[in-house]
């Protein structure tokens, strides 16, 4: 392998005599790399928007919706964020007028969450920022498909599901 850094995890793997294969090792070191990455150039671009990730992500799963509302518990299942999570963005994203919230008409118990046009507008910002190769993810620009397809497969095998439209615009 000419790789350094891999010939030399292998070396010592060897040398150590650890078990198995140094592969499971460096899958996780380089995803939570990556994460770490994506994450601090994401919150830096996100930052000069005055947006959170969880802000973000929440005005995009709304902006994907056919109607551009979602009740709070599928925002929470499709995000994998806890129910209080999405509440208290809701929350701050309401107080910036960039979502409102009214009670579903047929279901007492649930809350849904409607973007506004200016949440719309902040969402549109944001990825467009997110793809500036002159971003802070400027490194990643033309990139990112890459990325999603190599990490999609073992995502899914993992046990995460497809986000469907269906899930999307269930009201």
């Amino acid at each position: 392998m000419d790789d350094p850094l891999v010939s030399g995890v292998q070396e010592r793997w060897a040398e150590r005599g650890l078990p198995g294969t140094p592969w499971p090792f460096m899958a996780m070191c380089s995803v939570a790399r990556l994460h770490h990455l994506l994450t601090k150039a994401l919150e830096a671009e996100l930052e000069r928007l005055d947006l959170g990730r969880t802000g973000y992500f929440l005005l995009t799963m709304l902006a994907l919706t056919a109607e551009g509302r979602a009740r709070l518990g599928t925002l929470s299942r499709l995000m994998m964020i806890h129910p209080t999570t999405v509440k208290l963005a809701v929350d701050q994203l309401e107080a910036a007028g960039l979502v409102s919230r009214r009670p579903h008409p047929t279901d007492r118990r649930a809350t849904l969450v409607f973007i506004t046009e200016t949440g719309r507008e902040r969402a549109a910002a944001a990825n467009r920022a997110l793809e500036s190769p002159d971003g802070a993810l400027g490194a990643f620009a033309g990139r990112h498909r890459e990325i999603f397809e190599a990490l999609q497969p073992a995502r899914l095998a993992a046990g995460d599901a497809e986000m469907v439209q269906d899930d999307m615009n269930r009201t």
